[in-house]
């Protein structure tokens, strides 16, 4: 989709940026949050915010007039809207994603779970084949991931929110994936009964928040990320022992399980699927030594 370009000299989009970097101070904002915008709305790469040179170049291309970048920017200061919904994509592995409002902005944290889902089929090829779901599928990130992983697997994304599959599908089609993701609208494995004793892998990132800590959460993520995607109930588990029961229902003999989850929620999320008899249970940490992943596979029957 081709999208209209606009002009702006090189001097007053770096005495703008110059601003930018001051108010960003003054609350407490990441000035690098600056020239993050700057990189999606313009022509620009970090090198050349670095070394200054765009003062010096006659007119540089923006996506959005300077007055409307300058809203937007305001609009992060004042709103503490996140900028990633300002700018209405965010880069992810080797995607550009949209986002919206309606979606939970992609975490790079959570680009690792594509890579343990790698790791979890190499000794299992036959894996790499067949259906992979991922639940609760939001911007369609993990989607694509396990699309660009597995190539010989159908996916199929699921969500609530006809509001998320709606931007779940155009990340597919940008991405040039449209046609290896089957979306579904439905709650958790709801619309993919067909697909019981049929998956080889569920993958999901799915609400682990508790209820009462909501509020507690940064500005940027409370006043302005979707709830639904967040509450994970009084403890935080409600979506975990979902996935975890139902799960066996849905994988096959040797199926992957992974989820992501928050912090402290790990041995808890190992001793559910003990009690439901998976195997092979293991914790993932993200970049920081955290654990961040469960993953598990079913019994093999004799």
């Amino acid at each position: 989709m081709n999208e209209p370009l606009y002009t702006v000299a090189g001097d007053r989009l770096w005495q703008w940026r110059s601003k930018a970097l001051e108010q960003a101070q003054q609350h407490d904002i990441s000035p690098e949050e600056v020239d993050w915008l700057l990189q999606e709305l313009a022509q620009l790469d970090r090198l050349s915010l670095r070394l200054g040179t765009i003062r010096h170049q006659a007119e540089v291309c923006l996506r959005c007039p300077l007055k409307k970048l300058d809203s937007l920017w305001q609009q992060r200061l004042s709103d503490r809207t996140p900028i990633q919904y300002l700018a209405g994509s965010t880069p992810w592995r080797t995607f550009e994603m949209r986002v919206s409002p309606a979606v939970l902005i992609p975490r790079p944290e959570t680009e690792l779970i594509i890579d343990i889902a790698i790791a979890k089929t190499e000794s299992h090829p036959a894996l790499r084949k067949g259906h992979w779901a991922d639940l609760g599928t939001g911007s369609g990130a993990i989607a694509l991931g396990l699309a660009e992983a597995f190539p010989e697997a159908t996916i199929h994304a699921v969500d609530w929110s006809h509001k998320a599959l709606a931007i779940a599908k155009q990340n597919a089609e940008l991405n040039g994936l449209s046609d290896r993701i089957t979306f579904h609208q439905g709650s958790w494995f709801e619309p993919l009964h067909q697909l019981r004793n049929s998956l080889s892998g569920i993958v999901s990132n799915p609400p682990y928040i508790p209820s009462e800590e909501l509020p507690n959460l940064q500005a940027e993520v409370f006043q302005h990320e979707p709830l639904l995607a967040l509450d994970g109930g009084a403890d935080g588990l409600d979506a975990f022992r979902h996935l975890a029961h139902s799960g066996l229902t849905y994988l096959n003999p040797g199926g992957v399980w992974i989820v992501e989850l928050m912090i402290g929620q790990s041995e808890t999320v190992r001793h559910l699927l003990q009690t439901k008899g998976y195997r092979a249970i293991a914790a993932h940490s993200d970049l920081s030594g955290i654990d961040r992943f469960i993953s598990a596979h079913t019994a093999i029957k004799d």
